[in-house]
């Protein structure tokens, strides 16, 4: 029997499309994860926020219910949505927490609008670190 013949590039391929299905599966985990979660996360990322002096804020209660709702509507979120979302401050770090990601840019570009929100403080990659020592704990 002759010996089949494995394209390189088709080994390479499947390789691909296997890491891309493991982060798809940790993205969505991390995502229901965060909506499961969202009332708790969303106190812990207002109070980080106000004492690494991110936010001044008028109102700790609305902006712990704008959080909620960011967090549950994430798993809901389609891809091309997050993907232009995130295209701002997709380089900010490294290896970055998706959510952590999302939120940051959701700060910068939504949050500032808000009634109850009297300015906004630090970096892009400072609110990040802000917001990722919170989330954390979704990460897989």
């Amino acid at each position: 029997m002759a010996k089949a013949h494995v394209s390189h590039t088709r080994t390479t391929d499947k390789t691909i499309r296997a890491i891309d299905r493991k982060r798809e599966q940790e993205r969505r985990k991390m995502f229901i994860l965060a909506r499961d979660n969202s009332e708790t996360l969303a106190t812990k990322i207002v109070q980080r926020l106000i004492d690494r002096k991110n936010i001044e804020t008028t109102s700790v209660e609305s902006i712990q219910k704008v959080f909620e709702k960011q967090l549950r509507k994430l798993v809901d979120l389609e891809d091309f949505d997050l993907q232009l979302k995130l295209a701002p401050v997709r380089t900010l770090v490294q290896d970055p927490n998706i959510v952590s990601l999302y939120l940051t840019q959701f700060i910068i570009e939504d949050l500032i609008e808000h009634g109850d929100i009297q300015d906004i403080f630090g970096e892009d990659l400072d609110i990040y670190r802000s917001l990722d020592s919170v989330l954390k704990v979704l990460r897989p």
